[in-house]
């Protein structure tokens, strides 16, 4: 990912120096187990922990050489550790460590995005709050449909955003696996009594049934979990858009000193934030199905899921991470116009009320047919400067079944406002 969208705690994981880090720690734990299984001498062990180390540089010429990173990778290390260094990776194939050293780097990658996400929900949580008596239009289609409030529309969101957590976690808890059986994953070389002693030293799972690889479903279902995750952080991002279309107005996003949102129009305040990420949202789905095609290998293994992991899982933690940031960031700075809300409001002429109206009706006896025409008919004859309630008072037909006290308590909001505050509590 570019640096550009590249938050420094997120980039570092996935950074070439700490991927190789993540391989040395898998292959010294290895020789440890080893070690003390009599596998290999325990003097190897300890050389091997006292002294492993590797050089990128040096990896990079060996690879030039062998055509295999992994191999380069081991050579360096045994390099460094001496004669005892014939015992690195003993009895392992490519894939043990990639995968193993893979599952280190996602466990620590979810950790850092958990801490992004905890920022995200508690800026939604301090608008929820804020907001529980700030009335909005709720819209369908893009029109006025009825009454809600902006604590409301948050906490929907917020909603949202605990579920896709959840799945987050079944997601990376899925990646939690350690894989050491060897090639084709048949434990030819060393018994699985080392993938289980290592599993638990790394805190990780040792896999179920591997073939030479963890199986790519696992991998796929976290992909997935991120694209979902950040297309609900574009749902709230296309939606902050509409508030702030100049018709609309009712949030703006925040605007610093000196920024500018033009370079021809110097009236312009864009909501760049939110555009920002609906972009990172577009990304992110892109890789799954990416991922889906990584799933169905040739036989026991190919490397055609290699490529693009290595630019796909690090983009998509990358820019989930960003994408997460960046509207908490927004949120934070969002100016809400209530003035703004209550003037849209009044643009409805009442008709945020009329699903009201028409089940007062009904109930007052009136067929629903006769009713929905009755609402339909008075909505669709307002002119400018009218309001429904007016209207209703003045029906003929109307002003028999609705007392006035009735027909100003439904186009009252104070039922509205204790019901949507009831249920923010399922939230917060």
């Amino acid at each position: 990912m570019i640096a550009r969208y590249t938050r420094p705690e997120m980039g570092l994981i996935w950074d070439i120096d700490a991927r190789f880090s993540k391989m040395l720690e898998v292959e010294v734990s290895v020789a440890e187990v080893q070690a003390k299984l009599g596998i290999i001498p325990r003097a190897s062990a300890a050389q091997i922990k006292k002294k492993a180390q590797f050089s990128v540089k040096r990896i990079h010429e060996l690879e030039k050489k062998t055509k295999h990173d992994v191999i380069a990778f081991v050579s360096n290390v045994a390099e460094h550790v001496g004669p005892f260094g014939r015992y690195v990776h003993f009895g392992m194939t490519s894939s043990d460590v990639l995968d193993t050293a893979f599952s280190l780097q996602v466990r620590e990658a979810g950790n850092v995005l958990k801490e992004t996400l905890d920022f995200l929900e508690r800026t939604i949580k301090i608008l929820i709050r804020k907001h529980q008596d700030t009335l909005c239009a709720g819209r369908t289609h893009g029109m006025f449909a009825e009454p809600t409030t902006f604590a409301y529309k948050m906490a929907g969101h917020l909603a949202e955003l605990q579920r896709n957590r959840k799945r987050l976690e079944r997601a990376l808890d899925q990646m939690r696996i350690c894989k050491l059986s060897g090639a084709v994953g048949t434990y030819s070389n060393q018994p699985a009594k080392v993938e289980a002693l290592v599993a638990r030293k790394l805190k990780l799972e040792p896999e179920t049934i591997a073939t030479q690889v963890v199986p790519r479903d696992r991998h796929a279902e976290l992909i997935f979990s991120l694209a979902l995750l950040g297309t609900g952080f574009e749902r709230l991002a296309v939606e902050l858009r509409h508030l702030q279309r100049s018709e609309v107005g009712e949030v703006v996003e925040g605007f610093s000193k000196g920024q500018k949102g033009s370079s021809a129009m110097p009236h312009k305040k864009n909501p760049i934030s939110a555009e920002n990420i609906t972009g990172c949202a577009r990304l992110l789905r892109s890789y799954v199905s990416s991922s889906l095609e990584n799933v169905p290998l040739w036989h026991e293994r190919d490397i055609s899921h290699s490529s693009v992991e290595r630019v796909m899982f690090p983009d998509a933690f990358i820019l989930a991470d960003y994408a997460a940031h960046r509207l908490a960031v927004l949120l934070e700075g969002l100016h809400v116009d209530k003035k703004k809300m209550q003037e849209n409001i009044a643009l409805s002429q009442g008709q945020l009320f009329s699903s009201q109206v028409l089940l007062a009706l009904v109930d007052k006896g009136l067929d629903r047919e006769l009713a929905y025409y009755h609402v339909q008919r008075l909505c669709h004859s307002l002119g400018r400067g009218d309001h429904l309630q007016e209207k209703i008072l003045k029906d003929p037909e109307l002003k028999q079944l609705l007392k006035p006290k009735e027909v100003r308590e439904i186009f009252g909001s104070m039922r509205i406002r204790k019901d949507l505050k009831n249920s923010l509590r399922k939230v917060m």
